[in-house]
């Protein structure tokens, strides 16, 4: 971002749609590590809990929500979903999370690492996570999901522009960081 600004110059049009697609690529990026996370553990809780205990947790987890609004429709339906939880139900779901999780974490891992030879990965396992995705829409659709399919494609988007500039994830955090805040990004050294 900095070669867009010589002489302290505000940055050209190209430069500030470049910035805001950095910005959204290391936003997604970071989502979808602290994604992956949240399916690690929940993908754990479902193998190894009993159904009763996982609806025990879904009550302490919407009962503050209930009390604010008693209505509250995504609360009601995860304790429906909690209660209707077959052992075979809780057994693939777990299986599909952790799987999920762990290629999740493992490339946003790689990518934080500054490891350029991972892109290829991500691409990959991002687009069968949309094409999963896709097949889910189609099958039941969904508000929900039709927006997480067309997040997931803007990241896997992003993924590929980035990985065709050939720049690692630090590069893109540290023009996103100099290009936000002018000035107050250490330089890199050598």
């Amino acid at each position: 971002m900095t070669g867009d600004r010589p002489g302290g110059e505000a940055p050209s049009r190209e430069g500030r749609r470049e910035l805001v697609a950095e910005t959204a690529f290391v936003l997604g990026i970071l989502v979808k590590g602290l994604d992956g996370l949240v399916e690690l553990v929940a993908g754990t809780a479902l193998l190894v809990l009993r159904q009763g205990q996982v609806l025990a947790l879904t009550r302490a987890a919407v009962a503050e929500e209930l009390r604010e609004d008693p209505h509250d429709v995504v609360a009601h339906l995860l304790l429906h979903e909690a209660a209707a939880l077959s052992h075979g139900t809780a057994l693939a779901a777990g299986l599909f999370l952790l799987l999920h999780g762990v290629v999740k974490v493992a490339i946003v891992g790689a990518l934080l690492a500054g490891s350029r030879r991972v892109y290829p990965w991500a691409v990959g396992a991002l687009a069968v996570f949309l094409v999963v995705q896709l097949v889910q829409l189609v099958v039941s659709p969904g508000l929900g999901v039709a927006l997480l399919t067309a997040l997931d494609a803007a990241i896997l988007w992003l993924t590929w522009h980035e990985w065709r500039r050939g720049r690692s994830f630090r590069d893109a955090w540290r023009s996103v960081l100099d290009g936000w805040f002018p000035g107050r990004v250490t330089p890199r050294p050598g």
